[in-house]
């Protein structure tokens, strides 16, 4: 039952990134970004509401709740990427820091891990570090909060002149799409697979990692350590969003990050043991090791961007969820994090030749791209002229 908790709401994500991953390209984004809300909405109700006649009937419920809440919050990837990436190119101010708008989505990201973490040492304290059903109700009750503010906000969002000039709503061109952009969704699906290899295990095994140098560590204790050390990814999503990614690009911001935490990896691997008796220092370098993988991938088409950003995102969500599964396999607890850290560093090795050599740096501007697409797609016998939302759309084209 707990990996049944566990893995369904990352079976759900998958579902959400390539189900609205689809839509969103074929309805719009206004569509995608209010339902993948109320999916998400929806679920946190029912799990917090979760009942059942026997425990086990009630762990059943969650394990739907968590999948519906899935679905909805893997979507967010998708459709919240899409619409970051257009709506930073509406206008020219928008245009000139673009890629740090786009990336600013990370920062929120980073953000929530954090937030989430302290909302529960709060509410851990207030039961007295005592194991009580009122302490997950709250935390999955207070969750339902943030989403039901900007569904507000969502709902007075428009598709954006992008998409309202590119949208293909008919049948899809999806084997010349994939033959013209096979490389850059090969480079984005193994970039996101190994980048979630080694975030989300860390971020959700920060505190049995903490654990470790301690035996007298509580609930309470290591929620806290684990949110100080998710705390330090932030300062690397803030730096890399506003000072590294409109000056050096997003492929070599990405490329450097993970060089970087592969450096950090291995300096904590192989001194995990004199690390030990200096657990200050454990933390710093474990948390530098965290806020470098947040300061960076890829671009495609606005017509397809929806297609091969869910299908990436799912393809890295698989990273996910396997790897605590190996994970598990290292028993003592100084050989097994040694272990476990030498093999996230190794990945992340990986993570910067697949980014340097798979993923092209293209123009920043998204209408120099969508209209390469537009031409290949004529130039290979594709009737591109209804491409767009409206007549007045398209005859501005």
């Amino acid at each position: 039952m707990k990996s049944r908790l566990s893995n369904s709401i990352l079976v759900g994500d998958v579902v959400g990134m390539i189900f609205f991953g689809l839509c969103i390209d074929r309805w719009g984004r206004k569509l995608g970004i209010s339902t993948t809300t109320a999916f998400l909405v929806f679920g946190i109700i029912l799990a917090t509401a979760s009942h059942g006649t026997t425990p086990t009937g009630m762990l059943w419920m969650m394990v739907v709740a968590r999948g519906v809440a899935g679905v909805g919050a893997g979507g967010e990837y998708a459709v919240c990427t899409d619409q970051a990436v257009e709506a930073a190119d509406e206008t020219p101010y928008s245009q000139k820091p673009r890629c740090s708008r786009c990336q600013s989505t990370n920062v929120a990201i980073v953000s929530g891990f954090v937030g989430s973490s302290i909302v529960s040492i709060i509410v851990i304290a207030a039961y007295h570090s005592k194991a009580s059903d009122g302490i997950w109700r709250i935390c999955f009750g207070i969750g339902i909060f943030l989403p039901l503010v900007i569904f507000f906000f969502r709902m007075r969002l428009v598709n954006s002149t992008q998409y309202q000039k590119h949208a293909i709503q008919r049948k899809f061109p999806l084997k010349l799409a994939v033959r013209r952009y096979w490389l850059p969704l090969l480079g984005c699906c193994g970039a996101w697979f190994l980048y979630d290899v080694v975030v989300y295990p860390f971020n959700l095994l920060a505190p049995t990692i903490v654990s470790g140098f301690s035996d007298s560590n509580t609930l309470l204790s290591s929620t806290g350590w684990s949110a100080l050390v998710n705390a330090f990814a932030l300062p690397g999503a803030i730096f890399g969003c506003r000072f590294l990614i409109d000056r050096m690009g997003r492929r070599q911001t990405y490329a450097l990050g993970f060089s970087i935490v592969s450096v950090f990896g291995f300096i904590i691997g192989g001194a995990m043991i004199p690390l030990q008796a200096t657990f200050p220092a454990f933390v710093v370098l474990f948390g530098l090791f965290q806020s470098f993988l947040s300061v960076g991938p890829g671009s495609f088409p606005t017509p397809i961007r929806g297609h091969f950003l869910g299908f990436s995102a799912a393809v890295g969500k698989e990273g996910a969820a396997i790897v605590p599964h190996f994970m598990g396999k290292f028993d003592t607890p100084v050989k097994g994090q040694q272990a476990i850290f030498l093999v996230a560093s190794a990945i992340c090795a990986l993570g910067t030749l697949v980014v340097w050599f798979l993923i092209p740096d293209r123009d920043t501007q998204l209408e120099n791209e969508d209209a390469l697409f537009k031409k290949y797609l004529e130039e290979n016998g594709w009737d591109t002229s209804d491409m767009g939302l409206c007549e007045d759309v398209r005859s501005n084209k």
